[in-house]
């Protein structure tokens, strides 16, 4: 009896359709997405063997560049709507809808109160300029101090995002005087656990930790 021949059909697929539709969400993307503004200063970050990665969401940012100024920052837009407007009733800073639009899309800030609604009103490449010559987020070691205007910040941002992570990112040259009010004021709030941020290097032959890491391997 004859076999059935079974014709065979084109293994070629054709991939116009699905390279135009790759083209017009690459180009939507480009288009619609935001960058994250640059931060205010630059900050070169000491080296330790520590790998523990930080985490990517609900971080509230504490910097210290090389002269000891700080600058606060927090990642998600909604946490930081909610901060300032807190922010702005309970030091009646009088802040308008605008100036409380450019905190919640901005990057770090570093000034006090008092210069907070200028700097706020002020277009991008003023900011940049008015970053040079901050003073930075004045602190103190005594939490309650009317002076640690960084305690206030922190407790507003905790406050209204109970799962914040707190990271302090500090220059390798910033002096530790400077660094020590930072970990004073979390003190101050019972705050205990936090990150700091470093460089990586490779672990140093003949230590403990290297030892550990090669039995890890």
């Amino acid at each position: 009896m004859p076999k059935i021949k079974i014709k065979r059909g084109s293994t070629n697929v054709d991939m116009t359709a699905m390279c135009d539709v790759a083209f017009l969400l690459l180009t939507f993307f480009m288009l619609a997405t935001k960058f994250k503004p640059d931060e205010p200063v630059t900050v070169v970050t000491p080296n330790s063997i520590s790998e523990i990665i930080l985490p990517d969401a609900d971080i509230m940012m504490i910097t210290v560049d090389p002269k000891g100024r700080l600058f606060f920052s927090l990642d998600k837009k909604p946490v930081r709507r909610a901060v300032i407007e807190d922010i702005n009733e309970h030091k009646g800073l009088n802040l308008t809808d605008a100036e409380m639009d450019a905190f919640e899309i901005g990057a770090s800030v570093g000034v006090p109160f008092n210069q907070l609604k200028s700097y706020l009103a002020a277009d991008p490449a003023q900011q940049k300029e008015f970053d040079k010559t901050t003073p930075g987020i004045p602190t103190d070691t005594v939490v309650t101090s009317d002076q640690n205007e960084l305690a206030l910040w922190i407790r507003t941002a905790r406050n209204n995002n109970p799962r914040v992570r707190i990271a302090i990112k500090a220059d390798a040259d910033a002096s530790y005087p400077d660094i020590k009010k930072v970990i004073k004021t979390l003190e101050g709030w019972k705050i205990f656990k936090f990150n700091l941020i470093t460089g990586l290097k490779s672990v140093p032959p003949g230590t403990a930790a290297y030892e550990q890491q090669m039995g890890k391997k």
